[in-house]
């Protein structure tokens, strides 16, 4: 059994949802420790069955045993600790997608972890819920959901202009696309996400460039080419960048030591 495996939701679904993982030692003897995860610009709800998982943040330290967690956007790697008997299943959220429900005020929420109560969800999952099941759910529910909202909000189309922008684009430049003042942009992306656009941005960029490194060979591919290519100033801006967020450097990092995307 794999420890670290992912699912896909429907096409429409995956407006909102960008995918369910699942961190499996459920029939595993012994503890599971020291295995980071980075920051990627998403929120996550966890479904913790079994025994436990324990999540350093920058913030804080979280015993997170059986139940259902809400996890806010990660500004700096996050280490994980999962017991054995322990499985831990991920879905994870565009960073628009709270911004759908205005209720919820995310604006100091972050590096932050909170236990919910499944009846606060809008669709109903159980703490055992296989993997199919939970796929159907979800499909449903945000299938539905991308149906009575069409129109993509402020924050939707925010986020889809910093991703499809070849080159960076800078805070002025989306207030001037959106014909709006910078202040009140940020006002709202900061309440929805608990994230500067700046930050978002930040974030995007750095995952962008970790993947580069994984995925091609640094031997070829200098350091400069990556910074360069992922708009950083020069080699040594990238460098305290990623040391900013992962605490080592791009030449020492190890992927083996991380939970990262696999390749789709």
């Amino acid at each position: 059994m794999n420890l670290y495996s992912e699912h896909y939701v429907s096409q429409k679904a995956e407006r909102f949802v960008n995918k369910i993982w699942c961190l499996d030692n459920s029939i595993g003897e012994s503890l599971i420790e020291n295995k980071l995860v980075l920051p990627n610009g998403c929120f996550n709800l966890a479904i913790v069955s079994g025994n436990a998982i324990e999540v350093h943040t920058s913030k804080n330290k979280y015993e997170m045993n059986e139940g259902i967690y809400f996890c806010s956007q990660m500004t700096n790697k996050v280490l994980v600790n999962i017991k054995p008997k322990t499985k831990v299943t991920i879905i994870q959220l565009h960073t628009w997608t709270l911004s759908m429900f205005p209720k919820y005020d995310l604006s100091n929420f972050t590096d932050s972890i909170i236990k919910i109560n499944p009846e606060e969800l809008p669709f109903k999952v159980q703490i055992d819920t296989e993997i199919e099941i939970l796929l159907n759910t979800i499909n449903a529910y945000f299938e539905e959901l991308a149906t009575l909202h069409s129109e993509k909000n402020i924050i939707e189309k925010i986020c889809e202009i910093i991703k499809t922008k070849e080159e960076e684009i800078s805070v002025s430049e989306i207030s001037s696309a959106f014909n709006s003042s910078q202040r009140l942009l940020q006002i709202k992306f900061k309440n929805s996400t608990g994230l500067t656009i700046k930050k978002y941005i930040q974030i995007l960029k750095f995952r962008k460039s970790v993947d580069q490194m994984v995925n091609s060979d640094l031997e070829k591919l200098k350091l400069t080419d990556v910074a360069l290519y992922n708009k950083y100033f020069d080699q040594s801006h990238f460098i305290k960048k990623f040391k900013d967020v992962t605490k080592t450097t791009p030449k020492t990092f190890n992927p083996d030591s991380y939970f990262l995307s696999q390749k789709r």
